[in-house]
């Protein structure tokens, strides 16, 4: 029976994933998902659409405290309706869609904000003080992070910039700007776009977060990994090369392809063994903390790996989870506007005495190198985790962090030899 496979579409991180048979040197696609939910971002959709409705209440009782101090009530009143049966049903559309918002309801919420902010805007502006009595076009402000989580950040900022320029051109035009005045008219700006921007920032920041989460606990997998073995991703295209194999094989055995093979047949087959004798190959002299660090999105710009030895596949589970846990804290993104860090990793070589006394274990040489730090910036659980990898002293030089460590494992020759 001849499989199908059909490579997935996304991957786990919210990445594009390249075709089937697509020849790249990137190891994985760029995150480029702009579906929040893909991520478990629309959990906060929830808590964004209760600031929301919370603030609308706010905005609810002002309009009724001042109710009196409005020329005609029915503007602003509907102004409120309007937005009310927007908010609530925008959520309980979202909610039977499954947390989508295709173009055209957005479009109708957009024109539905813009209808409610002309409305508010209409109402006071016989007032002279926008900045005061605005209320309805505030809670539109608010009721834009309802689709924070659901349209790309841009959208989300494009309607929220127009927001602040309506409100700016209706206190240049009906509000005179004093001492007095201007002070509630900068507020009642800020309290408009600032939610929309909160928002975005809140959501690229999660998103970043929860990305970061999900690279780190896939690329721990690699640390119970035998000492030489295939990365993880390479199951992907093992199955293209399974695939192909098979196809040809079908070929062979249905006649399509004659005995011997014609030329483009050939040429297929000899491919298809070159590439399988590589994937062999690469099993054999690539360890764990290779693949770890050349399949995940945080470490492979950062950190280089030099083990010509493969040593790094002698350590044991908790060194290799301590290791890593060190290299991440070291790799992380620096607070300020430092330098890209670097960190460098550089295995061996062993010294041929120690290694050859029976009965001891073995005692492999790390260094690790980490420019664009001082080392009173080194997070303190880099120490603790290389604590439980050897012994190790550090240094600082010109800049650069430098820690050298002991990492004492098991001989191999004592486990192969016979009790």
């Amino acid at each position: 029976m001849t499989s199908r496979y059909t490579p997935p579409d996304e991957s786990t991180l919210g990445g594009l994933v390249r075709p089937s048979g697509a020849r790249s040197s990137t190891r994985r696609g760029s995150p480029t998902s702009t579906h929040a939910s893909a991520l478990g971002s629309g959990f906060l959709g929830l808590g964004v659409a209760i600031i929301a409705a919370l603030q609308s209440m706010i905005g609810i009782a002002l309009f009724l405290l001042r109710v009196d101090a409005y020329p005609s009530v029915l503007p602003i009143a509907a102004a409120w309706l309007l937005l009310m049966v927007t908010f609530l049903g925008l959520t309980i559309t979202i909610s039977a869609s499954g947390e989508r918002l295709p173009d055209w309801l957005y479009a109708v919420f957009l024109a539905a904000l813009a209808a409610v902010v002309w409305l508010d805007i209409v109402a006071i502006a016989p007032l002279g003080n926008v900045g005061q009595y605005a209320t309805a076009s505030i809670s539109a402000g608010f009721v834009l992070l309802v689709i924070v989580t659901l349209r790309p950040r841009w959208e989300v900022l494009v309607a929220t910039t127009a927001l602040g320029l309506a409100l700016v051109g209706a206190i240049l035009v009906t509000t005179p700007l004093t001492p007095v005045t201007i002070p509630s008219q900068l507020a009642a700006v800020a309290l408009a776009v600032g939610p929309g921007i909160a928002g975005v920032l809140l959501v690229q920041g999660f998103e970043r977060m929860l990305k970061r989460e999900l690279d780190r606990v896939l690329v721990q997998s690699t640390v119970t990994a035998p000492r030489l073995a295939v990365g993880m991703l390479a199951s992907e295209e093992l199955a293209r090369l399974d695939l192909d194999a098979e196809q040809l094989l079908e070929a062979v055995a249905t006649g399509e392809a004659p005995l011997p093979l014609p030329e483009t047949y050939a040429a297929r087959a000899s491919t298809l063994a070159t590439e399988l004798r590589l994937h062999l190959i690469e099993g054999r002299r690539e360890t764990w903390l290779v693949h770890a660090i050349s399949e995940s999105e945080h470490l492979g710009p950062r950190v280089t790996v030099s083990d010509p030895a493969s040593l790094a596949g002698l350590l044991d589970d908790v060194q290799r989870d301590s290791l890593l846990a060190a290299l991440w804290l070291l790799a992380a993104d620096p607070a300020g506007p430092a330098s890209p860090r670097a960190v460098t990793v550089a295995l061996g070589p062993l010294d041929q005495e120690r290694a050859g006394t029976s009965g001891q274990g073995l005692v492999i040489p790390l260094r690790i190198e980490a420019t664009g730090m001082r080392r009173n910036r080194v997070d303190p659980g880099v120490w603790e985790a290389l604590d439980r990898v050897g012994r190790y002293s550090d240094s600082t030089v010109s800049g650069t962090v430098v820690v050298e460590l002991d990492c004492t494992v098991e001989n191999p020759a004592d486990a192969a030899r016979p009790q």
